[in-house]
């Protein structure tokens, strides 16, 4: 399956270049340097940790205003899920402690809904809005019977648990709201039209649904993980917000806020937006405010000592940090820049195909790729499935595909597509290039972060490594050590020639290896190697935790039949923290055959770095 550019990779148009990706021009880019050609279609969501698009209801054929807002920030969805608490609480080891002082919290929380559904039930002015309103009140009240229940049966005072301030934060918050606390909005007893307490009842359930629509992704996410042969001490607790009635009830709560904010404007909308936002932040807060009284897995560098440790990040490029691969800008900076005929150079000019020549050779360069990489992945599987991990069997039939890279390589180089481009364009386009949605967040609180020892390296088959330093610098990241393979240059023009260094996946863990052979004091490295390609496995075996990003089928096919685990993060960190005793002990170890799935940056970087 050939390759198709994804819509705008480059955030702007380079000047005087203009980047157009129509129907009528797209090219196919050879990627003669990565092995993910055949499988680099958009991301698709891993089974766990990416909240579905519907996670409530399959019923809507259209996404309403509750689904968009929760889609466009599931990122905190996923960083509640993976705070301390809820990987404990998930892993049923979490202390008593903690679970006690989470209830007494929690109680505060629905004491504050139930008033809050009150004063938007007052200020609806629709009958069955009010109706509706008044049945999810009914339910908090419900949820609170069984938090009584919960008391107790584990024994708890709550008069002696003292309320934390994020609970405060988001209490005052909600209650202010379902005032009319709001920006721009008057308070209570000001209120002059029915139509403007209406607004008051949907900016309320704006500041509520998110706390619905995650308690009942949780409790779904959870209830998959749950062992039926084992007890689970908290089995009430997720029975509760796993529910069909539970799973109804924040249905309810998002299309109530659909309806009540039908008649508003535009600028209404937004701040509706703005307090669904908020509340979000203010629930991943909560999260990580409850306290623990036992070792976790998470985040990675919760123990983390600069003087002891060192954290060693290494990441691939295309297609791990990137949208489209780096092969495929840089075509389309050769071509868009070629003469449109060889009659319109002048003689001081190199001497460059002309852009219908370059065209037709790049295609058929593609099409020769894409064929002959296919059968160099069927020709190095092993007849039968490994039962066991075997890396060195894996190693030598990785060997094929070096060699295949390199002949690629090779044939790009003497097709003279790569000649006369001109670096200032290669900066312009690494400048602008669309990242993966929470890459550069992830790097840069890595690297400003004064609390770690860490070292970040980008291991890449890119052809030019200009491409990617400019794709960082332009986000204040010159901390990262890029290590790819380097156009020559005669002036600023491409020769067409490459400086090979990175070109293969046992060139690629063979840099993984020096540059860890360079860091042999005392310290005591952790590495993580994030990935998404059969070029980065070996790099992502090696590593304590290998980190596969996205939904690469030969990938998997190829480290299915090797032997090589595959197991979704959360799950895996919860299979972990039921283990997890010691913090003197290291968990992560490399070469175990286990590689971790994430379908997003967000997951990463909650896991390495928490809240």
């Amino acid at each position: 399956m050939l390759i198709r550019f994804a819509l705008n990779p480059i955030k702007a148009p380079l000047n005087p270049i203009h980047f157009i990706y129509s129907n009528s021009f797209r090219v196919v880019p050879p990627y003669s340097l990565r092995s993910c050609l055949v499988d680099s279609s958009p991301r698709s969501s891993m089974p766990m940790a990416m909240p579905p698009k519907s996670s409530m209801s399959s019923g809507h054929t259209e996404a309403g205003l509750a689904r968009r807002f929760w889609d466009k920030f599931n990122r905190e969805s996923i960083f509640a899920m993976y705070t301390p608490f809820a990987v404990c609480l998930a892993s049923g080891n979490l202390k008593i402690e903690s679970f006690r002082h989470y209830i007494s919290q929690d109680v505060h929380f629905l004491r504050a809904f139930a008033q809050a559904y009150e004063l938007a039930e007052e200020c609806a002015d629709d009958d069955d809005a009010k109706l509706g309103i008044s049945e999810l009140r009914k339910s908090v009240l419900e949820e609170l019977k069984m938090h009584n229940l919960l008391v107790q049966e584990w024994g708890l005072d709550l008069a002696k648990e003292n309320i934390n301030s994020a609970t405060v934060k988001y209490t005052d918050f909600l209650l202010a709201t379902a005032s009319g606390k709001v920006d721009a909005v008057k308070g209570p007893g000001k209120l002059a039209t029915p139509f403007e307490k209406t607004k008051i009842a949907a900016y309320t359930l704006g500041a509520m649904t998110p706390c619905m629509s995650l308690y009942a992704f949780l409790g779904k996410q959870f209830q998959e993980l749950l062992d039926n042969k084992d007890p689970h001490p908290f089995q009430k607790w997720i029975d509760n917000y796993s529910s069909e009635g539970f799973q109804a009830s924040a249905l309810q709560t998002e299309d109530l806020l659909e309806k009540l904010s039908v008649p508003l404007t535009g600028e209404e909308l937004d701040v509706i937006e703005k307090l669904y936002h908020q509340a979000m932040k203010l629930e991943i807060d909560f999260f990580c405010a409850q306290p623990l009284f036992q070792p976790t897995v998470v985040p990675l560098t919760k123990e983390h000592n600069p003087e002891r440790d060192r954290l060693m990040i290494f990441s691939d490029f295309d297609l791990t940090c990137t949208v489209v691969d780096s092969s495929a800008i840089l075509a389309e900076i050769a071509i868009l820049t070629a003469p449109k005929s060889d009659h319109n150079q002048s003689k001081d000019q190199t001497v460059r195909m002309s852009s219908i020549d370059l065209k037709s050779t790049w295609m058929e360069l593609s099409q020769e790729y894409t064929e002959e990489y296919e059968q160099c992945i069927e020709n190095m599987m092993p007849a039968e499935r490994l039962e066991n991990f075997d890396f060195q069997k894996l190693s030598v039939a990785l060997e094929q595909l070096s060699k295949f890279e390199k002949k690629a390589n090779d044939r790009v180089i003497e097709s003279g597509v790569l000649k006369g481009l001109n670096l200032e364009d290669i900066k312009r386009a690494g400048e602008r290039l669309i990242l993966q949605d929470g890459c550069i967040n992830f790097f840069q609180r890595v690297v400003k972060n004064e609390n770690l020892n860490a070292n970040v390296h980008i291991l890449s088959y890119c052809w030019c490594d200009e491409l990617i330093k400019s794709a960082f610098l332009s986000a204040g990241l010159n901390e990262l050590n890029v290590h790819a393979n380097e156009f020559t240059f005669e002036g600023s023009v491409s020769t067409g020639e490459i400086a090979k260094k990175v070109e293969s996946p046992v060139e690629k863990v063979q840099a993984f290896r020096n540059i860890l052979n360079n860091f042999n004091d005392e310290r005591k490295n952790l590495t993580v190697y994030i990935g998404d390609s059969v070029g980065d496995l070996l790099c992502l075996l090696e590593a304590d935790i290998g980190i596969v990003i996205g939904s690469s089928s030969s990938l998997r096919r190829v480290g299915t039949q090797f032997g090589i685990s595959f197991v979704p993060l959360f799950p895996g960190l919860v299979g972990k923290q039921k283990e997890y005793i010691d913090e003197s002990s290291s968990i992560w170890k490399g070469l175990s055959g286990v590689l971790y799935t994430v379908s997003s940056w967000a997951e990463v970087h909650a896991f390495i770095l928490g809240c």
